[in-house]
């Protein structure tokens, strides 16, 4: 039939599964299951009871996975390929086995000496980089900076539809790891207010654009202070250090790539809705301007590219 599925798209990363029944570039239907850290099943298990419906209906269907699923700490990693690295490059690079009469294959990450000299790695933004430029194509002629904000936030030089190297902040990370588990926002109640996160945020990065040659470690205490001595609320104090943490992140952007952002028409941001926001206005208080692209939509396009090219 002309228009049974062809194949199943994944995007698996630590937290969160989410596939996609696809004909040819068209998603059919999605569902949601576990990510890989999650304790209660083997990553196979929870892949085969989560598409049980689409494999009763339409048989074993080839499964294309990107993410973490091919981590080390996945089910089974994937050597990076090393950049410069476009469809090509990633296609040659995939893993492929069969499980359970299905044929898996799963992406590999990239690595790269990042501009700061060190080795960088990432594992699925790769698939979501090809995925804007399958359905952006002049994203794929000349050279183009990309910000994909998330946990590892990566900023990514990408030349000619190639990834040639990139930068991994903490950015995601560390602002979890200060809101939920250090002292800084336990000193006030927890509260929702939009105008007071919106607030907050915006004073974060007035204060980064102050002070743009302070550490970040000499700016962090001041979310409890102000808590404590000038009655800034929790939701207040929870976007300040959002604000700080983005703002120095932009910041440090751009310089590298030999000051590129600075350069380019517009940065493409692939990243979730609200978090692809907070880094346009932290690029456009830069006079930088951003256009925000969906993640999860990306992953798909990408994964159709490499199982199209």
């Amino acid at each position: 039939m002309t228009d049974s599925p062809t194949h199943i798209a994944g995007d698996w990363g630590t937290t969160h599964l989410r596939l996609h029944l696809c004909r040819g570039a068209t998603v059919l239907e999605k569902v949601d299951g576990p990510g890989i850290g999650a304790p209660s099943a083997s990553p196979e298990a929870a892949l085969f009871d989560a598409i049980e419906p689409w494999s009763c209906n339409y048989g074993p269907l080839p499964i294309w996975l990107a993410g973490m699923i091919g981590s080390r700490n996945g089910w089974r990693e994937v050597p990076y390929a090393s950049c410069p690295a476009g469809v090509t490059e990633l296609r040659k690079s995939m893993l492929r086995f069969s499980a359970r009469g299905h044929e898996i294959i799963i992406g590999a990450g990239v690595s790269c000496t990042n501009p700061l000299g060190a080795p960088d790695v990432m594992r699925g933004e790769e698939t979501q980089i090809l995925g804007a430029i399958a359905t952006r194509p002049e994203l794929g002629r000349g050279r183009h900076i990309f910000a994909l904000p998330g946990t590892h936030t990566k900023w990514a030089i990408i030349e000619d539809g190639k990834l040639q190297t990139f930068q991994t902040s903490l950015s995601g990370e560390l602002y979890a790891l200060l809101r939920d588990r250090s002292t800084l926002l336990k000193a006030s109640t927890a509260d929702a207010n939009d105008a007071a996160e919106q607030r907050g945020f915006d004073a974060g990065l007035q204060r980064i654009r102050e002070l743009r040659t302070v550490p970040l470690t000499h700016l962090l205490f001041e979310v409890r202070a102000r808590q404590l001595i000038q009655g800034m609320t929790h939701a207040d104090a929870s976007a300040f250090l959002s604000g700080l943490i983005i703002g120095q992140d932009v910041l440090g952007a751009l310089p590298l790539f030999d000051g590129t952002l600075r350069t380019v028409a517009s940065v493409p941001i692939i990243g979730a809705p609200q978090l692809a926001a907070l880094y346009s206005a932290a690029l456009s208080a830069h006079g930088i301007d951003a256009e925000p692209l969906d993640a999860t939509a990306l992953t798909v396009a990408g994964l159709n590219a490499l199982a199209h090219h």
